[in-house]
């Protein structure tokens, strides 16, 4: 075999190996598309998406969707080189780290189990957010999820557990319980109100000093008892980001506001009970897919707008809101063709 010949073979022999690389070993990237979008005032799988029982409800006009991203990869999924580049090419598409997704080590199912839990907390957190802006009164209960081991708290709150007062002074809301507990000293020896399987306990636990803060060791989690009953239903989409769109859809329903004017409009963002709309990931995609669908005007969280620049899809405007009320008023205010803060 002459040299000219030998040098081909191996040049090819590395071609093919750098080929089955690239197209074997998964890289650590997860690319994001524009997912289902879902019109909250809408059905889904045959149902209404929101289902009011108890409550006198309106009847609704136009769209109020919430969008989602998709995404190829992460936990159990393998990603090539050749996929990430052609996803970089599409402006629809973003490649980003896997672990800006998950957490190092999550499995895909531990994932899903995620997204789910925080889709059903978005779903309670949106109907209180809905009923404190109507001025609807509703229970808020400050749940102990699991505590810290080693620290004051183990020893005596178990999971399941709800704190109603610390020094008898009440408990409205897992900020307020952080309150509570930083507004003294570390060494302070509290009184806790706990309600456990159905009887009221006064348990004392010592605080202590952690990073400079005073602590018990307690991780929380609000929950909420409504005087009707709100249901949403969105299939096996997951995550918390839908929040806003929610809680504009129990609203609208609860109300004769008519808050989309017959207008197709989209949006995303995350909601607290208190009505403060944060940011969110994968907003361009969503605006892809809002547009898609035949969205005109999209709601996006006022911490997500130097995300938008320069990535809003032609015929899409985009309008700021920090506040769940704010939404209502920026709704208003395009039916009545008045300005509205945009990105």
């Amino acid at each position: 075999m002459s040299r000219r010949s030998l040098t081909l073979l191996i040049a090819g022999f590395a071609t093919l190996v750098a080929i089955a690389v690239a197209v074997l070993v998964p890289v650590p990237y997860v690319i994001l598309g524009p997912g289902p979008t879902l019109n909250t005032l809408g059905e889904s799988g045959g149902q209404p998406l929101i289902t009011i029982i108890g409550r006198k409800t309106y009847p609704t006009v136009g769209n109020l969707n919430m969008v989602t991203v998709s995404y190829q990869g992460g936990p159990g999924a393998n990603l090539n080189i050749f996929q990430a580049l052609r996803a970089w090419l599409d402006p629809s598409e973003a490649v980003v780290p896997e672990s800006e997704l998950f957490p190092p080590g999550q499995t895909a199912q531990q994932s899903l189990a995620q997204d789910t839990e925080e889709m059903a907390s978005s779903q309670q957190t949106a109907t209180a957010a809905a009923l404190t802006v109507l001025h609807i009164p509703y229970q808020t209960q400050v749940v102990v999820m699991q505590t810290v081991p080693g620290t004051p708290a183990s020893k005596v709150l178990k999971a399941g557990d709800v704190v109603t007062a610390v020094d008898g002074k009440p408990v409205t809301g897992a900020t307020n319980l952080s309150s509570l507990i930083t507004s003294h000293p570390a060494g302070t020896l509290l009184q806790l109100t706990v309600l456990r399987d159905g009887k009221t306990l006064q348990l004392s636990v010592r605080s202590e000093n952690s990073g400079g803060t005073p602590i018990i060791g307690v991780e929380v989690q609000e929950e909420y008892k409504f005087p009707f009953t709100v249901k949403i239903s969105v299939g096996d989409i997951g995550g918390p980001s839908a929040g806003m769109m929610f809680a504009l859809g129990i609203i609208d329903k609860l109300t004769q506001l008519n808050l989309t004017g017959g207008k197709f409009i989209a949006g995303t963002g995350e909601i607290t009970s208190a009505g403060q709309v944060e940011p969110i990931g994968g907003i361009q995609q969503k605006m892809v897919g809002a547009r898609d669908a035949g969205a005109t005007i999209f709601l996006a969280p006022a911490g997500n707008c130097s995300d938008t620049a320069g990535a809003v899809p032609a015929g899409l405007r985009v309008v700021k809101v920090s506040t769940l009320s704010g939404a209502i008023s920026d709704l208003e205010a395009i039916k009545a063709g008045k300005p509205v803060p945009s990105c």
